[in-house]
């Protein structure tokens, strides 16, 4: 199970770190290879669940990065 599933009682309170949003990269990348492979044999059936692990998991990832502070980026920092 993704591990952005969190309970309702720890819901605002999850810390969010680099690791936590390179687990859930990671993840995201399973998840697509996951997709590609059923799609490639024909079982579109089966990857749908993987579809909406993957979409929930790209809407939380934006969703921080929404909230999160604005930080300049290295080829920003650099110029």
């Amino acid at each position: 199970m993704s591990i952005v599933f969190v309970p309702r009682k720890l819901r605002g309170k999850a810390k969010i770190d680099q690791e936590t949003i390179q687990r859930l990269l990671d993840e995201n990348d399973q998840l697509i290879r996951c997709v590609a492979e059923y799609m490639q044999k024909g079982r579109a059936v089966e990857c749908v669940q993987y579809q909406q692990i993957l979409h929930r998991n790209i809407v939380y990832l934006a969703t921080i990065a929404d909230v999160s502070p604005n930080t300049p980026s290295s080829t920003s920092e650099a110029n």
